[in-house]
C-alpha cells in the first residue's frame, strides 16, 4: 500500500486558528470534516489516517509552530517510512491572488519559516508543496499583521470552495501523482 505525508503548516492555539497563516491546518480540517475521519494528537502534531483505492494518506498537523515544522515533518516521514517524493507540504503564499494555487515539486522557501525549517530538516529543496493564494492586500511594513491576521468577510464567502478543490488536489496527489497533479491545478 502507497504511503503519502500531507503536511498542512500552522500555529497552533485559538488566537490563530482563523489566520491567513493556517490556511495548512484549515485545509486538513476541512479534509476531514469532508471525509468524516478524526485527528488525534500524537508525537509532535495532530494526525489523522484517510485511505483511498489503495493508498494511504496520513494527514498531519504539526504542534511544533511554523516557524520548527521540519521536525514533524522528518520525524512522520521517518516513523511511517514515507520517502520525501510522498510528502506534500500546504503553506499559505503571499506572492499569490486569494485563493489561487500553485503545486511544486522543488523550489525556494519563499521566505516562508515553515518551508525554511522544512528545507533544513530534510536538507533537501525537493519535496513537493502546495501554497495557497493568500494576496499581498496589506500596507508596507504591515505583512506580519497580514499575514496573522482574520480572513476578511469576503474571503471567508470564497473559502468553501477553494477548500473543497484543495481536497481533491491532496486526492490526484495520492492517486494521479505529481506532475498530474501540477497540471490539472496550477492557476486553478
Amino acid at each position: 500500500m502507497k504511503k503519502f505525508l500531507i503536511v498542512g503548516l500552522g500555529n497552533i492555539g485559538e488566537k490563530y486558528e482563523y489566520t491567513r497563516h493556517n490556511i495548512g491546518f484549515k485545509v486538513l480540517d476541512y479534509f476531514a470534516k469532508k471525509e468524516a475521519i478524526t485527528f488525534e494528537t500524537q508525537k509532535l502534531g495532530d494526525i489523522a489516517t484517510y485511505k483511498l483505492k489503495g493508498r494511504t494518506f496520513i494527514l498531519l498537523k504539526p504542534n511544533t509552530y511554523m516557524n520548527l515544522s521540519g521536525k514533524a515533518i522528518l520525524y512522520w516521514l521517518t516513523k511511517e517510512k514515507i520517502t520525501v517524493e510522498n510528502l506534500l507540504v500546504i503553506t499559505d503564499d503571499l506572492n499569490l491572488p486569494f485563493g489561487s494555487i500553485r503545486v511544486k515539486s522543488k523550489g525556494s522557501d519563499g521566505g516562508h519559516n515553515g518551508l525554511k525549517d522544512t528545507q533544513q530538516k530534510l536538507n533537501t529543496t525537493k519535496y513537493n508543496r502546495f501554497r495557497f493564494g493568500i494576496s499581498d492586500a496589506f500596507n508596507k511594513g504591515k505583512q506580519v499583521d497580514y499575514v496573522l491576521g482574520e480572513w476578511t468577510e469576503e474571503e471567508s464567502s470564497k473559502l468553501e470552495e477553494r477548500l473543497d478543490k484543495a481536497v481533491e488536489l491532496i486526492k490526484s496527489f495520492g492517486l494521479a501523482g505529481i506532475n498530474n497533479t501540477m497540471n490539472n491545478f496550477n492557476g486553478k
